[in-house]
């Protein structure tokens, strides 16, 4: 089997272990109450969805008895862009804790297809979204009114809907226009019902990507994030430390937060135009992608090094890019801090693999808890492995492409292939998920851009406070000096 057929088999197979381990722990159980009944009506659904697909292949495992390799490779081609089509269709309707666990495939997916990333990436954008009249009853139970009386114009019509809620254009009685995230009715049961079989709705999931996971601390660090997007005044307080963190920076912008008009279901921030991820690809000069690009990554990278927290959800939905070369970042639900101690344990791998230092990356990956002290591992093993998303940093200049995203996630993925013994001794400590969910996010979106720069130069300002490598480190450098802020910044806890 080759290693994107290798991929794509184990991408079904994992939103088969979603759907068959929440059912499982659904069956059984006696109706109690509304979220029970909640639970077992959205677990027979996915379980419908893994009956579909695991029907479809045995079809294409009988027809592929007598075919030769390529014809082989043509049937698993298509099953796999079948089924994506099928998992965005069935999650996107669902929304909740469901969806998001579809949103993580589609990160984990590079090496699929094309037709089935397209089809994967539809659950990030594309969601159904709720009736008009919905959204109004949602305004008007947690702000006390009609939206028609509260803002001189709304538009019924959402100009964007995800997992956990819709956004609604409006204007405010004294002009400003601003934008209005209302929470989908019933989300929150939804996703109880999703989290309470998440002990082995995530462990399965995440064997998918790492057999070696802590399941039981994966989960925890999961349903913390996950509860967090249910109150959108976490959300708000979130981005609204944010704005004031990037506040008249050059070009970094995250919108101001209303807060007399926020709620636990309602979330009203100003409005910002821009241009969406498809139309900067569509109508963005090369030179303004590689900015956008770097902005990007630099958002990420202060956020990580400087600030000690940071945004666990780049997907491109949310993201606005303006012609003059500044970017707006958009929802804050999904934020990973930096507890005492986990920079402490996390930081000196990533010293290490910039310096190239085999043996010192397994001492530090034994101190951190990614291996067993007995592991018995050849070190020169571990770092080709574990540095794979990292080759970036390794160079004076790298060039993202969609190749380079694709291969390392399949070499990454490929849990029998040359590395298998490693991947089996590996642990990944929850303090990593959401930085990992940001490193593959943040590479896949330089990816599909081109992006070329020099990468560990731009990562040594954040890290250690080198010398600005980039005109937009200079304009950094100069805007941290006038808010007094040059000296190099430690996450909290560290």
């Amino acid at each position: 089997m080759t290693a994107r057929r290798a991929v794509a088999a184990r991408a079904v197979a994992a939103v088969a272990a979603v759907a068959a381990g929440a059912a499982a722990v659904a069956g059984g159980r006696a109706l109690a109450d509304a979220d029970r009944r909640e639970q077992v009506r959205r677990s027979a659904r996915v379980a419908r969805l893994t009956a579909r697909r695991g029907a479809h292949y045995v079809l294409v495992r009988a027809r592929g008895v007598r075919a030769d390799e390529e014809a082989k490779a043509r049937l698993e081609e298509r099953f796999a862009i079948r089924s994506a089509e099928d998992v965005a269709r069935e999650l996107g309707q669902m929304k909740g804790a469901f969806m998001k666990a579809g949103q993580l495939l589609g990160f984990l997916a590079e090496g699929l297809p094309p037709e089935a990333q397209a089809a994967l990436a539809t659950l990030q954008a594309d969601v159904p979204p709720m009736s008009p009249r919905l959204a109004e009853a949602v305004v008007r139970e947690e702000l006390g009114d009609d939206p028609d009386r509260l803002f001189l114009d709304w538009s019924p019509v959402p100009v964007a809907a995800a997992s956990v809620g819709q956004v609604h254009r409006a204007v405010r009685r004294d002009g400003r226009i601003v934008a209005v995230k209302v929470q989908y009715p019933g989300v929150d049961r939804a996703i109880r019902a999703d989290l309470s079989s998440a002990q082995r709705l995530y462990a399965l999931f995440s064997a998918f990507a790492l057999p070696g996971l802590d399941t039981r601390a994966l989960v925890d660090e999961l349903r913390l994030r996950m509860a967090d997007e249910l109150d959108y005044r976490v959300e708000a307080a979130n981005q609204q430390e944010f704005a004031e963190r990037y506040a008249d920076h050059p070009f970094i912008h995250v919108p101001a937060v209303v807060p007399e008009l926020s709620t636990s279901r309602v979330l009203t921030s100003e409005w910002v135009d821009g241009w969406t991820w498809a139309e900067l690809e569509a109508r963005a000069s090369p030179a303004l992608r590689q900015r956008a690009a770097e902005v990007v990554f630099r958002f990420a990278q202060g956020s990580v090094h400087r600030h000690g927290v940071f945004n666990g959800d780049p997907h491109p939905g949310n993201y606005r890019f303006h012609p003059d070369g500044r970017v707006t970042f958009l929802d804050f639900g999904l934020v990973k801090r930096w507890a005492p101690g986990e920079w402490e344990r996390l930081s000196p791998c990533l010293d290490a693999i910039l310096a190239g230092d085999a043996a010192g990356l397994v001492e530090q990956m034994v101190a951190a808890g990614f291996l067993p002290a007995d592991h018995g591992l050849d070190p020169d093993d571990v770092f080709a492995y574990v540095s794979q998303p990292y080759v970036p940093y390794l160079s004076d200049t790298f060039t993202y492409t969609r190749a380079f995203v694709a291969a390392t996630a399949r070499a990454l993925l490929d849990v029998r292939g040359a590395s298998a013994a490693v991947v089996q001794k590996l642990n990944m400590p929850p303090s990593f998920v959401v930085l990992d969910r940001v490193v593959w996010g943040v590479s896949s979106l330089l990816g599909k851009l081109d992006a070329s720069g020099p990468w560990r130069a731009i990562l040594l300002e954040y890290r250690d406070g080198a010398p600005p490598a980039t005109e937009l480190g200079r304009l950094d450098a100069e805007w941290r000096r006038s808010r007094g802020t040059t000296a190099p910044a430690r996450p909290a806890g560290s």
